[in-house]
């Protein structure tokens, strides 16, 4: 699969739209990390719905400094970001809804990590445009919903991104899913604006719905 740039992406002007996000929806972020930085003498402890402040040195109390954190982070993805698990039953649900339906892989990752995203993507059977991202999503969103008279709706982890989507796309439907089930007790959630599932089972269903 190849990334593309928002103003290139071909989207039908009537059909349905999915856009996807990637971390925590089709990919186990959380625990892909975590093995990354176990390999460095960090351990991950999820005591919040953070990342860096779940890293700690073995036997400390107090998180990892930030600086160091944020290294690990840019580091996985240069040498670990392949090592990630698909979410059940992702892969297989999109292949159902992407027959009546456009895809487009939304992701917030670093630019260095582009070889490593699609790669994985490709690897899993999630083969969609894909947009490298940074910052908040909903003008991103917004744009693309505008281009489409079919419902457009977004999946993701985190509510920013989701109250994002809200501001600039009130008419796209928000679904949220947090598949690492260790962070879904801390994660933020508005389920009265933001459809919340843990899993695909459910997603996949009712994407479908707000689709027909």
């Amino acid at each position: 699969m190849q990334p593309v740039a928002l103003e290139d992406l071909t989207i039908h002007p009537a059909a349905p739209l999915l856009i996807v996000d990637v971390d925590e929806v089709l990919a186990h972020f959380m625990a892909g990390f975590e093995r990354y930085v176990n390999r460095h003498g960090v351990e991950m402890r999820i005591d919040r719905f953070a990342l860096f402040q779940n890293l700690y040195r073995p036997g400390e109390t107090e998180p990892l400094d930030l600086e160091t954190g944020k290294a690990l982070f840019d580091d996985f993805f240069r040498h670990g970001a392949d090592d990630l698990d698909p979410v059940e039953g992702a892969a297989d649900a999109l292949a159902d809804l992407s027959a009546r339906s456009g895809v487009v892989i939304l992701t917030n990752a670093p630019a260095h990590a582009l070889e490593s995203r699609t790669g994985w993507l490709g690897k899993y059977g999630f083969d969609y445009p894909m947009i490298l991202h940074s910052g908040l999503k909903g003008p991103a969103i917004a744009a693309m919903a505008g281009r489409t008279a079919g419902p457009s709706c977004f999946i993701d982890d985190l509510l920013p991104n989701l109250e994002s989507s809200y501001q600039s796309a009130p008419a796209v439907a928000r679904f949220q899913i947090i598949a690492d089930h260790r962070l879904r007790p801390y994660a933020p959630t508005v389920p009265e604006r933001h459809d919340l599932h843990e899993d695909w089972a459910t997603l996949g269903p009712a994407l479908g719905a707000a689709i027909a």
